[in-house]
């Protein structure tokens, strides 16, 4: 098999992207890509037991298809993320992870670009950034550090075990990573993953990145990063009614608790 994994497309639209409706309804049509990137040739080997190489090509992959569907100017953002199990929204039990290209920005993006623009204009400091030397030097809810990427379970974690894995860099977009900064979010993404594993016995999980919104110019209030949230709780009508989330294990407890899961 190549080197680099081969994305196959699928559900694939580039017609026009037209708005329609009335006062109080908005209909789009529908424009953009879906890819599937197949991981590994092996049918049961998960993404982390594959080499590190192997996993670092994964990202490699991600990163052409980012680079190349910015090129049509009627796509506005990628979202790339991997559904890993049934009740996670895997639909295939062959390691694969998905990339969309959407002709708007999520709703979820949004709010974290706003709110680390609203940070800037108040500190004139990244965010992302700030939260790297807290808990670098706060470290009760790091989980590992490399030399290049940083992984930690997030203060007020919305569920038990959630991850947040930022480059320790300040980069805002994922596509202008180096092929050395890859290597080195691909080899925390891999003892991360294999931690999850060991410590909650090979849970379904959902990983996804957020990176800068397609041809904008490099953000010093952005920090472009990838979430792991493991599926051990379901959400309920008083989550649906409120929006708040309960977390019945303090993001303290789960890293101190990955920290010693030898990966």
């Amino acid at each position: 098999m190549a080197d680099r994994p081969e994305p196959l497309s699928g559900c694939s639209h580039r017609g026009e992207h037209v708005a329609q409706g009335h006062r109080r309804v908005r209909q789009d049509g529908g424009v953009g890509a879906h890819e599937v990137i197949i991981e590994t040739d092996s049918h049961r080997q998960p993404l982390h037991e594959l080499p590190l190489p192997r996993i670092a090509a994964v990202l490699r992959a991600v990163q052409d298809r980012i680079l190349d569907l910015s090129r049509d100017i009627r796509l506005r953002a990628i979202t790339y993320f991997k559904n890993n199990g049934a009740i996670a929204g895997g639909s295939l039990s062959h390691a694969h992870s998905q990339l969309l290209a959407l002709p708007m920005v999520p709703v979820e993006l949004q709010r974290e670009l706003e709110g680390a623009r609203r940070h800037f204009e108040a500190r004139e400091r990244c965010i992302y950034c700030d939260v790297l030397d807290q808990e670098m030097g706060d470290r009760s809810r790091l989980v590992l550090e490399t030399d290049l990427a940083v992984v930690l379970a997030p203060y007020a974690a919305r569920t038990p075990f959630e991850l947040l894995v930022l480059p320790r860099a300040h980069r805002s977009a994922f596509e202008r990573s180096t092929a050395e900064e890859l290597s080195g979010l691909a080899s925390a993404l891999r003892t991360a993953l294999r931690k999850l594993d060991l410590a909650l016995d090979r849970p379904a999980y959902n990983l996804y990145l957020h990176t800068l919104p397609l041809r904008e110019p490099p953000s010093e209030s952005f920090h472009f990063h990838i979430e792991i949230k493991p599926v051990l709780t379901l959400q309920g009508g008083f989550e649906w009614s409120t929006g708040f989330s309960i977390n019945p294990t303090p993001p303290e407890e789960a890293a101190a608790f990955l920290r010693q899961t030898e990966a």
